[in-house]
């Protein structure tokens, strides 16, 4: 004779409850993520404890299996792709043309392009920057994409954890900070006073000036990286997370690659639509001028002194 209980348990409601609870995970054929609800001892302990011991080696027959077959398709999944991106590659380097061809990328009318109409279709002095930033920014934004990345991937793989003592050690590294950072240094200190607002002002110059002379978002970039670099070695984390916290440094690579995401979307939009963008390019050689270029090369700028930031911080103690 069946007990009430039973047909409780075998309901598709307590199937559904015990999801919502997180009691059950569906895509785990059914075993436990956490104690389920006890049902009464009506058999007495013993069976149920030797219940409990088959499912358990039941489970981790099951778990080894599914592991063994994952790893099986892995291998074949991973072979498959190798041989797909080689033949890929062996495909189009046989469609290339033969060198020294006339019509080799070298020769055509690309080039020309670029330097016969570069001021005029994007208002920039520097031809490079406008080539980087208005021809090809869609490959910039790709470049912008990967540092931030990298920094994402370097994070990860420096994160301690803390189920294996990560958090005593980050408390031991926070505690021994005079080891990392030489606070008593008066002359690195005194150079740092008199260099880093230099470094700064140089930097966003650089950046600025990115349309009109050499230059641009990833120099730029790079010399305020320098800069805030130099000034954590001088003074240490505590002052430099007055103003450059991790929080900050999420933000602003955020806030940066959103703004040139929308921005290029809108230029490609309207350019393929053969349609007005009404960004005016402004006066070539004025400071304001080029239309997205100038907020282009802050975005970038942004991006790469945030990275270069991130990535020796992480390096250097393990954490920002």
């Amino acid at each position: 004779m069946s007990r009430p209980s039973d047909h409780y348990e075998t309901s598709r409601w307590f199937k559904f409850t015990q999801w919502v609870n997180g009691e059950t995970d569906p895509l785990s054929s059914g075993m436990e993520a956490r104690p389920a609800w006890r049902k009464p001892d009506w058999a007495g302990e013993a069976a149920e404890n030797e219940e409990k011991k088959d499912v358990k080696a039941g489970s981790r027959i099951l778990e080894t299996r599914g592991i063994r077959w994952f790893q099986r398709v892995y291998r074949i999944m991973s072979v498959v792709l190798c041989l797909s991106i080689i033949l890929a590659l062996l495909w189009t380097v046989s469609a290339l043309p033969p060198f020294g061809h006339a019509e080799n990328p070298a020769n055509n009318e690309v080039s020309a392009r670029y330097i016969e109409r570069g001021l005029q279709e994007t208002g920039a002095v520097n031809i490079v920057t406008g080539m980087i930033l208005d021809y090809r920014a869609f490959d910039t934004f790709g470049e912008s994409c990967v540092l931030f990345i990298a920094s994402c991937c370097v994070l990860v793989l420096l994160r301690l954890d803390s189920e294996n003592g990560g958090d005593r050690k980050r408390k031991e590294l926070e505690e021994n900070d005079r080891v990392f950072e030489p606070k008593n240094d008066v002359i690195l200190q005194k150079c740092a006073c008199v260099l880093v607002p230099l470094i700064f002002i140089f930097g966003i110059y650089i950046i600025l000036n990115g349309h009109l002379s050499p230059g641009g978002g990833f120099s730029g970039g790079a010399v305020l990286g320098s800069g805030l670099i130099l000034y954590l070695n001088a003074f240490g984390f505590k002052r430099t997370e007055r103003f450059f916290t991790e929080k900050v440094y999420r933000r602003v690579t955020l806030c940066a690659l959103t703004f040139y995401c929308l921005a290029k979307s809108y230029s490609f939009f309207t350019g393929a639509n053969h349609l007005e963008s009404g960004i005016p390019l402004g006066t070539p050689g004025a400071i304001i001028s080029s239309g997205l270029i100038l907020p282009l090369n802050i975005c970038v700028g942004l991006v790469v002194a945030c990275t270069m930031y991130a990535f020796y911080t992480l390096f250097r103690k393990g954490g920002m």
